[in-house]
């Protein structure tokens, strides 16, 4: 699913214009990268989590090159999604 098959489908269900859920989706968006890249964890009920973790400083191996590489402790977003939400996804048939 596409941002805009979002939008469309979300302007179905509530009858609300396009170009309005649009400009909310930006906002809902928007509003989350700031608050994640202001280090705030976002919670939402019966969803799931927003949360920025800190990966620890390691070493790796560029393999091509033979050589190693130090990756400096960082923090990346990332998404933990609730109980609820992981067994409505777990319950689907694999084609």
């Amino acid at each position: 699913m596409t941002k805009q098959d979002l939008v469309t489908e979300i302007s179905k269900k509530t009858s609300v214009p396009k170009e309005q859920v649009s400009n909310t989706v930006e906002a809902f968006m928007e509003v989350i990268k700031t608050s994640m890249a202001n280090n705030q964890n976002i919670y939402f009920r019966g969803f799931g989590t927003f949360e920025v973790k800190k990966r620890a400083k390691k070493t790796a191996r560029n393999i091509s090159k033979g050589t190693t590489v130090v990756i400096p402790e960082h923090l990346t977003p990332t998404f933990k999604p609730c109980d609820e939400f992981k067994d409505m996804v777990k319950t689907i048939k694999v084609k």
